[in-house]
């Protein structure tokens, strides 16, 4: 198995793939260090919407990989894209009701809030704070002609105790009530990869993507026909693997056995 001939940006997936709930995954600090060493583009995307910008450089720094903030691109900030944008084609202020993390709240503080009559309701994890009185004004809201849009759709995701539940859930519940198709701002999203390879400044056929999650990462990286990797750490289940119809590019046992696969330089 070759990597890309015309390989320039390397694209991580984070939770799962370099680290399990802030330990790291061994040697993933070692292989971003040597990419770095031998001139490579990285990035870092990710559909984690419980953390700020600053908090993902943190948690990556507290497991020994330096980044820069420009380097990660979370479905928060995509989706903060989009509402800027659709700002502009309405030509006046949207208002929104952001349903996501303490966290990020501030992160959307350019924006109007409104609980009771909000053009968009932005869905993220809010952890243990779903209840069925929350999804039944979500719910009215989107009756009452608010669009929805989800951070991601994700199924599970992988803590230090095993897997739990996502808000993919929650997502697909409130599309199946009111009919509608939530805008997906992270993976598996095509914009959201454009996006990622724009801030590089590289054609998908100079990237490879590894990740945990065969639907979101692999799935989502080739639909552009970038080179995709699974690793088998994180959410990763084989039985879940083998009845997918997804075939990655490349199958690892950890981000560290991607060295291997390196060219010489």
């Amino acid at each position: 198995m070759h990597l890309p001939v015309q390989l320039k940006l390397f694209i991580f997936d984070i939770d799962g793939t370099l680290h399990v709930d802030g330990q790291e995954i061994a040697g993933a600090r070692a292989l971003i260090q040597t990419l770095r060493d031998q001139n490579y583009a990285i990035r870092f995307m990710t559909n984690t919407t419980t953390k700020s910008q600053a908090m993902l450089v943190e948690q990556l720094e507290n497991v020994g990989i330096q980044v820069e903030q420009n380097e990660i691109l979370s479905a928060s900030e995509a989706s903060r894209t989009y509402l800027r944008d659709e700002q502009t084609n309405l030509g006046r202020k949207i208002k929104i009701w952001t349903v996501v993390s303490e966290n990020i709240q501030a992160d959307f503080s350019e924006f109007e809030q409104d609980q009771q009559h909000p053009d968009f309701v932005v869905i993220g994890d809010i952890g243990n704070g779903w209840n069925i009185d929350l999804l039944n004004r979500i719910f009215n809201c989107l009756n009452q002609g608010a669009k929805l849009i989800a951070l991601h759709k994700n199924k599970f995701w992988q803590t230090r105790e095993g897997l739990k539940v996502d808000i993919g859930l929650f997502v697909a519940g409130l599309e199946y009530v009111s009919n509608q198709t939530a805008l997906i701002m992270g993976k598996p999203t095509i914009a959201f990869f454009q996006q990622v390879l724009a801030s590089a400044e590289c054609s998908a056929h100079q990237a490879i993507l590894i990740g945990d999650d065969i639907d979101s990462d692999v799935g989502g990286a080739q639909r552009l026909e970038i080179f995709a990797a699974l690793v088998k750490t994180g959410k990763y289940r084989a039985s879940y693997h083998a009845e997918s119809k997804i075939q990655p590019d490349l199958v690892l046992e950890s981000v560290a056995e991607l060295a291997q696969y390196l060219p010489e330089k």
